[in-house]
């Protein structure tokens, strides 16, 4: 069965009232160096898996794409992102990101933005995005890194008075489920090794161009907890083209 933990009405609240959820791409500690790394969409169709929101989805029109498709499997997403990031040509639609069919060559552009750790395989996704996309076309995505994945809970390790004393990273080598805590809630995510989304790209006919790391920005960091996203990578950004 596929995870749709997002349209629980007592997880989906507590994401409303995220920083990102409040104040969309501007507010996504990641954005800054995401934004870097955007192909050019203008006259592009563009697919995000994942869309959420529909931020990107909207990023992508007003920046020329002529037509972008956002996919996601939680109903109440899909909600949100036609009220906030509507428009003629964005289609959303509401299905599993691992049950989608596309004819070949059908896309220039694919973006997930931190949506591939809910998956189980990643390998499947990526042979299906090397066929639906157009030869040069971009693939662009952003996952929780493997670093943050591996121990599966997700949190620091405290002293006995609440400081922090480290993050844990362990059973790196060992994929697949893990139960995390996120917004004070259990949750299932899949841990997949470095190795594992750089090889896999690279295994279905994809130029692999940047990998990124993305720290806080620093107007960022006087928000309460930030400054310590500084001792460890949360998030890893991939960009790559199709040969």
């Amino acid at each position: 069965m596929k995870q749709n933990k997002y349209d629980n009405e007592k997880f989906f609240q507590k994401y409303s009232e995220m920083n990102r959820s409040k104040n969309g791409l501007n507010g996504a500690g990641e954005w800054k160096e995401l934004k870097k790394l955007l192909p050019k969409f203008e006259n592009k169709k563009v697919l995000d898996l994942g869309c959420g929101y529909g931020w990107h989805c909207k990023y992508a029109i007003d920046n020329g794409a002529s037509y972008v498709i956002g996919i996601d499997i939680s109903q109440k997403m899909l909600n949100v992102a036609k009220q906030r990031n509507n428009s003629k040509h964005i289609e959303y639609k509401l299905c599993a990101m691992e049950d989608l069919s596309f004819n070949e060559n059908s896309f220039d552009i694919v973006i997930s933005s931190l949506a591939f750790h809910y998956i189980k395989n990643f390998e499947p996704i990526v042979k299906n995005i090397s066929k639906w996309l157009k030869n040069n076309g971009c693939f662009i995505f952003s996952v929780e890194h493997p670093i943050f994945t591996s121990y599966g809970t997700q949190d620091w390790i405290y002293d006995e008075n609440g400081n922090i004393l480290h993050f844990p990273v362990d059973n790196y080598y060992y994929e697949g489920e893990r139960q995390a805590i996120f917004l004070g809630e259990k949750i299932i995510k899949y841990h997949k090794t470095i190795t594992t989304y750089l090889n896999t790209l690279l295994n279905n006919n994809f130029i692999i161009q940047n990998i990124v790391e993305p720290k806080p920005p620093e107007n960022m960091l006087n928000i309460p907890g930030m400054l310590d996203e500084m001792r460890r990578p949360m998030m890893l950004i991939i960009k790559a083209y199709k040969k």
